[in-house]
């Protein structure tokens, strides 16, 4: 096994995750889910490339996403596609939430700046690419000035592709519809019309939610579970 690989201890979200067994199972059903959710997050261990552990600057996205992949068929049951969502996207889009409390993507200022952090977050992946070429593939455009909108893709995701591999694509979508619960935080609009688990890119148009652009699209959720974004009839 690669040793930089996180250890599913060093993850922020492990006793979040235990909370909402203990409520949703009760203490000693819990556990016996918790203790199968980590044998197979050792075994996936294993079975990785190196992405750099905590050097790759989505280091919590790749070993979130591998907690989520374990936890998922671990459970005894089959709940509701919806509340497996919001459990997801609360886990991980915590500081969206508290972000949204004083920014505002309808704000020129906050565009920019949210422009900026998506650009210097789009140099460090493709220098991680270089080093650890399974992680994540990005590809930045120029900032839209005229409708100020941020536009950036992942031409490679890890967690796709080990979605891919070991027949998980249909958990895959609690993690990418999760951008959308996200970017709505900051009152914004993400447009994305695929991702690498249904399409061969993973899109980001960002928006604000009073964006002239954002009107023109509605939200649809494909065959397998995928939030899109459709351009609504009658728009161009």
């Amino acid at each position: 096994m690669i040793q930089n690989h996180l250890m599913l201890d060093a993850l922020p979200y492990c006793g979040k995750v235990k909370r909402w067994l203990n409520e949703r199972y009760g203490d000693a059903q819990a556990d016996d889910i918790w203790r199968k959710a980590e044998a197979a997050y050792a075994a996936y261990l294993n079975d990785l490339p190196d992405y750099g552990g905590k050097k790759n600057g989505h280091a919590y996205a790749i070993y979130g996403g591998l907690l989520i992949f374990s936890l998922i068929p671990s459970l005894p049951d089959q709940p509701p596609q919806a509340e497996l969502q919001d459990f997801v996207q609360k886990l991980f889009m915590e500081p969206f939430i508290k972000l949204g409390k004083i920014f505002d993507l309808n704000r020129s200022l906050d565009m920019r700046l949210i422009d900026r952090v998506f650009r210097k977050s789009g140099d460090r992946d493709r220098k991680d690419a270089i080093k650890y070429p399974a992680g994540f593939i990005n590809v930045d455009e120029p900032y839209d000035k005229a409708h100020h909108a941020t536009r950036y893709s992942f031409t490679q995701c890890p967690n796709a592709e080990f979605a891919k591999k070991h027949g998980l694509l249909h958990v895959l979508p609690l993690l990418c519809n999760s951008d959308f619960f996200g970017i709505s935080e900051i009152h914004g609009t993400l447009i994305r019309c695929g991702t690498c688990g249904n399409s061969d890119r993973c899109d980001y148009c960002v928006v604000g939610d009073r964006s002239p652009i954002a009107a023109q699209y509605e939200l649809v959720t494909d065959d397998h579970g995928f939030l899109v974004s459709r351009r609504k009839a009658g728009t161009r």
